[in-house]
């Protein structure tokens, strides 16, 4: 029997708002949350009680933290959330987190009141300044217990010449990170090149990441991003990037400005990617190898 009115309008959950009902999300340091009302997108930096309520600090991508009424009126995703309580530690984590106290920036067991060594013949050369100022950041506490120096190269256009100069022997070893070092690339070019060398041959460890800059290393979160935008082409790719973030990018000291606040995001090494972690790793083994000392 055909019927003339249809489906009832009355049945399923017909009060149910247009993105979904709320689901509880505990407000655990990270979590990155849009307020409705403000629009105000921030990562969870803490939860404090004041006068019988709970209050979200939520930190956004230019460092700024403002504080939110914990509960309902938040999105993730674009889905309604409601903020909770974060939830108690448990026996286990509480103690992991008094081993991170006493951790370097590297995630290293951080060594009280040691003094830097004295540098090591060996060297690790990165591409650029900005380079150099973020392994500082994460690696420098380690690097100046091992003496190991890093260099900045201002490119690496003629890196068979640097390795050349340099006369890396025994003692004397010489680690190298390129940025956008993929197949196909100028890059991969110039460093199999330079990776021919009789010189290169023992003592040189040439490695890279696949990101067009070292910026694109540090975790897209902290910018409140889920990934890095794709800049086009024939467009200055820092100043691209600066533009997406609504900061000013029209000069070289606008770029300076912005690496400085992408570089005050980074904490520790869980803020950067993978691929450049394990690569500064294995030249910080590479030049720090007891038996080629």
């Amino acid at each position: 029997m055909n019927d003339r009115y249809g489906s009832d309008v009355l049945s399923g959950d017909w009060r149910a708002p247009k993105r979904g009902r709320s689901r509880e999300v505990p407000a655990e340091r990270d979590v990155v949350v849009e307020d409705a009302q403000s629009g105000y997108v921030g990562a969870v930096v803490r939860v404090e009680k004041s006068g019988g309520t709970h209050v979200v600090f939520l930190e956004d991508r230019f460092g700024k933290t403002r504080g939110f009424a914990l509960g309902g009126g938040f999105l993730i995703d674009g889905e309604p959330v409601i903020l909770t309580p974060p939830r108690p530690a448990d026996a286990a984590t509480l103690a992991e987190r008094k081993v991170q106290a006493g951790r370097t920036a590297s995630g290293s067991v951080a060594v009280p009141n040691a003094r830097a060594r004295v540098a090591l013949g060996s060297r690790i050369f990165v591409e650029g300044r900005h380079d150099a100022e973020l392994v500082e950041k994460v690696w420098g506490d380690d690097l100046r217990i091992e003496g190991v120096v890093v260099e900045y190269l201002e490119g690496v256009d003629d890196l068979a010449a640097v390795i050349r100069d340099f006369r890396p022997e025994k003692g004397r070893r010489l680690g190298i990170l390129v940025d956008h070092l993929v197949p196909g690339t100028k890059e991969a070019r110039i460093v199999a090149e330079a990776q021919a060398l009789p010189q290169a041959r023992d003592h040189v460890l040439i490695v890279g990441h696949p990101y067009v800059d070292v910026w694109q290393s540090v975790r897209p979160e902290r910018l409140g991003w889920s990934k890095w935008p794709t800049i086009p082409k024939g467009q200055s790719w820092k100043h691209g990037i600066l533009a997406e973030l609504g900061w000013p990018h029209q000069s070289q000291a606008d770029v300076a400005r912005g690496w400085k606040q992408i570089l005050g995001t980074v904490r520790t090494y869980a803020d950067l990617q993978p691929e450049l972690l394990g690569r500064v790793e294995e030249l910080i083994d590479f030049v720090t190898d007891p038996e080629q000392q």
